[in-house]
């Protein structure tokens, strides 16, 4: 089941707490959730790694007066504005997040450990300089809730024509868990101050996001051969890039402007 980016919890939080809308210490919570601990190193003049609480501050006093999302994978660097080393690193990670106003930006490293069944996680952010510069790709809300509209059609579509959608109980489980779910999800990921529309647009973004991961996934219906999964995902391919687009787009909002 889908699950929102650490780059979005961050973002979204540290949004929050900028606006004088949560604690230090409620956003740290919110952004490191079920993982056993974040960590921020390379905060310029500051040698240690630091704790979430403490370098959301250094932030805030270097500049940041906002926190932007960005989601980018081969081919589409959704979000970026360089140098090619941060983009780099953005790009392996599939996630960053771009804060407005101190030219810093932050990686996740995400790191497993323990025996199974009582496995942790850890979280290394890594700070690195970013150019102020409009990011790539990125829509307005408004065009993101536009064309997030058209893409739920394509999709259905594009689900029903590979016999997908109604492909039995275990993709219909899958679908009424989420979309039982999505709305307060949707509003914990982004935080107090975010405006309704970006809510919807996330949760919407989400969904669509979902129906192409069921039709990529050959657990779902019938055999699958691997040119069928390859059409599948040659056709879901600009809807999934649409979902992404208005997902950084929701993420950003409370920067919108």
């Amino acid at each position: 089941m889908l699950t929102e980016p650490r780059s979005g919890l961050l973002a979204a939080w540290g949004n929050a707490l900028l606006a004088g809308l949560v604690s230090p210490d409620d956003a740290a919570s919110a952004i490191v959730g079920e993982d056993a601990r974040h960590r921020v190193v390379g905060l310029p003049d500051w040698p240690e790694p630091a704790g979430l609480t403490l370098a959301l501050g250094r932030l805030r006093s270097l500049g940041a007066t906002g926190f932007r999302v960005a989601l980018p994978v081969p081919g589409h660097p959704l979000g970026l504005s360089g140098p090619p080393e941060f983009n780099e690193r953005a790009m392996e990670a599939e996630e960053a997040v771009v804060t407005v106003g101190a030219g810093l930006g932050l990686v996740p490293e995400v790191a497993v450990a323990g025996p199974e069944g009582d496995v942790h996680v850890e979280v290394v952010w890594h700070c690195l300089p970013v150019r102020e510069a409009p990011p790539a790709d990125v829509p307005s809300l408004g065009e993101a809730e536009r064309e997030l509209a058209q893409a739920l059609r394509e999709a259905t579509e594009v689900l029903a024509r590979l016999d997908v959608a109604g492909s039995g109980p275990v993709a219909e489980a899958a679908l009424d868990a989420y979309r039982a779910r999505a709305h307060a999800g949707a509003k914990d990921a982004l935080a107090p101050g975010y405006p309704q529309r970006a809510v919807r647009v996330l949760e919407l973004a989400d969904r669509v996001a979902l129906l192409v991961e069921l039709a990529g996934s050959s657990g779902h219906g019938g055999a699958v051969s691997a040119a069928e999964m390859a059409a599948r995902a040659e056709a879901l391919r600009p809807v999934e890039r649409t979902a992404r687009r208005a997902k950084v787009a929701a993420y950003g909002a409370a920067t919108e402007g």
